[in-house]
Order: C-alpha cells, then structure tokens, then sequence
C-alpha cells in the first residue's frame, strides 16, 4: 500500500485548478467523471492533488479524504471485514476501470482505499 491522492472539495474547478498550477507548480494529470461529477488530478512531484466541485448543497471539505493505492481492493475490503471496520461509502468502479472504497478512520476523518487497473 503507497499513499495516492489528497482530495478538496472545491468552489470553483477552474479557479482552484489554476491557482495550483501557477502558485504552486502543479500540472494536470488526468479528469475522471463520476456519478456525473468532473474530478481533476494535479500532480508534482509525485504528490496528487484531487480537486472536486462543491455541491450547491453541501459545505466544503464534506468529501475531503486521503487514499492510499493498494494491490487488491477486494483483499483490502476482506481485511476491514476481518477487523469489524464498516465500509463508510463503496464499492464504486470508475468508468476508468479504478475501483474504490472509503472508510472512516476513528475521528470521522475519510480514508480512501484505490485499485487502479
């Protein structure tokens, strides 16, 4: 298991991605949609960056999380059953082919396990 990705639920996608980029040195990687929701990838120097639009409804940083890619998510998930940790949100498969799962660590805070295929 290695770290992957540090998520921020933003206001603006095009702000937010353009400050990372020129105050920070940041670059796009990738776009995911999910669940008709555009997702950015920055990266540099190895460190991912997600950048994901508010919802109108909700408060920022609700979907804030760190995630660490794993080998096999289906193991991964076996484990926390193994150990009496729930499941908080998932299984999802991307329409990229990534599949992953969230959980909460004991104060609340999000972790995100991630298979990229």
């Amino acid at each position: 298991m290695r770290f992957h990705h540090f998520a921020l639920e933003v206001s603006d996608l095009t702000i937010s991605k353009t400050f990372y980029e020129t105050f920070l040195g940041f670059n796009e990687s990738c776009r995911i949609l999910f669940e008709n929701e555009e997702m950015i990838f920055l990266e540099q120097n190895g460190f991912r960056l997600e950048l994901s639009q508010k919802k109108s409804d909700g408060e920022i940083g609700e979907r804030t999380h760190f995630c660490f890619e794993v080998e096999n998510l289906d193991e991964k998930m076996k484990e926390m059953r193994e150990r009496d940790i729930p499941s908080f949100e998932g299984p999802y498969t991307l329409d990229n082919g990534w599949k992953t799962i969230f959980y909460l660590g004991p104060d609340k805070e999000v972790i995100e396990f991630l298979e990229v295929i």
